[in-house]
């Protein structure tokens, strides 16, 4: 029966200690009575001792109930050295710790019927009730009472139970690191945040330095981007799908850089500044939609001004003079005898006798000469034989060609016919 007793008190106190905030210990160092403890011999005699901790009291009254709570300790042999090895006493509570407060310690004899023995009020051996002030912490308080028949010694402390902090235990606080929060706890009980988690309960993380609003992270040290946003910091908006050459302020927008339009400012508006089309220094005017036309330097052509105009082309020499293209000119090399811009000036007179087949030499007030040259001659020195074919004299489908030539540097016309 004793034995059913003491595993229910013990279940008891278990349940206790595991709900409890604190608890309060009392070790017995060492306990004597000149009463003696003991009634009948004193190989078979047993005792054990009752803490009773009650609410802070004037005077003390020692009955039921311990408001406070209530523990025994085990039965022990009557002999010092079994009470002063003796476990301590543990009374959990479930309340603030007060610091003040009424302690009651009993020493009751256990031969007759062992814990059931405070039932027969005989069985008492020593009672010691006092008021006492105590702190939470692990230094244990010394204390003696002398009673009139008894010595007794005895140390006691309240501690906190784990996850319990403070001057009262009554701060809860257990660390951990999981979905409900990422946190150790100091001694009084606050929640200090791991690294990287900020938040009354440490549940919300620290994104990367720099994250800005438009970015969010579930994990310390990442920023996430929200949609619309992008950049290793989320500070960039995302253009719209397709926005070629376009910026945003905000999310999807598509705003035209300078020459370019349309919804996805894909048109371009100012195709020669973004393109720059004409060669060879030449203007540039656009005509809208990409189109453009170019405005060419003197001496270049085509669409983008790339061709260089070939002022030879025009066979601008004259009298056999050679020409030399240049950028927008040209220049003659004159035979003898002719100068000017384009070997059009004799320098012969008509002492040269520059004239041929004929022709008869006139000076000119200017300088030079000029040739009046007989029938069927022509040219500026009468070098040349009228072409008599150009009236198609031939009859009957015959063919009649004549072919000259002029040697200018001996002064003679070959002239050779054939029919």
């Amino acid at each position: 029966m004793a034995r059913v007793f003491l595993w229910s008190l013990a279940l008891l106190a278990s349940a206790q200690v595991a709900l409890s905030s604190g608890v309060f210990e009392l070790k017995i160092e060492s306990f004597t009575s000149s009463r003696g403890l003991c009634l009948s011999q004193p190989r078979s005699c047993h005792i054990f001792f009752r803490v009773c901790l009650k609410h802070s009291q004037d005077v003390i009254n020692p009955e039921p109930p311990c408001t406070y709570g209530t523990a025994l300790t085990d039965i022990l042999d009557a002999d010092s050295n079994s009470i002063s090895e003796s476990a301590p006493i543990r009374v959990p509570f479930l309340f603030k710790w007060p610091g003040t407060f009424s302690l009651i310690i009993e020493a009751w004899n256990a031969e007759s019927s062992g814990l059931d023995s405070t039932e027969n009020q005989n069985n008492l051996i020593s009672r010691m009730a006092t008021r006492r002030r105590l702190g939470v912490g692990e230094e244990w308080s010394q204390d003696v009472h002398f009673g009139d028949q008894s010595e007794l010694r005895y140390s006691y402390h309240v501690v906190c139970n784990e996850h319990y902090h403070g001057e009262a235990c009554s701060a809860y606080c257990r660390p951990r690191n999981d979905t409900f929060g990422h946190y150790t706890c100091d001694d009084g009980g606050s929640r200090r945040c791991l690294e990287g988690w900020s938040g009354e309960y440490c549940t919300v993380p620290i994104c990367a330095a720099g994250c800005s609003k438009n970015g969010f992270c579930e994990s310390p040290g990442e920023c996430v981007c929200r949609q619309g946003w992008q950049g290793e910091r989320c500070d960039e908006c995302a253009r719209h799908p397709g926005c070629l050459h376009g910026t945003c302020q905000q999310p999807w927008q598509c705003n035209c850089k300078e020459g370019w339009g349309g919804l996805y400012c894909d048109q371009d508006l100012n195709y020669c500044t973004n393109h720059r089309p004409c060669q060879n220094d030449a203007s540039c005017t656009n005509t809208g939609q990409g189109s453009y036309t170019c405005t060419c330097r003197p001496g270049f052509t085509g669409k983008n001004c790339e061709i260089e105009t070939n002022e030879c082309d025009s066979n601008p020499c004259k009298n056999g003079g050679s020409c030399k293209d240049l950028v927008n000119d040209y220049s003659c090399a004159c035979p003898q005898g002719f100068y000017g811009k384009n070997c059009e000036v004799s320098a012969m007179k008509c002492a040269d006798e520059p004239c041929f087949n004929g022709g008869t030499c006139e000076e000119n007030v200017d300088g030079g000469y000029s040739c009046h040259c007989p029938a069927g001659f022509t040219g500026s020195n009468c070098e040349k034989r009228n072409d008599r074919c150009s009236s198609n004299p031939c009859a009957n489908g015959t063919n009649q060609q004549f072919i000259h030539f002029i040697d200018f540097t001996h002064g003679q016309t070959i002239i050779i016919s054939r029919v």
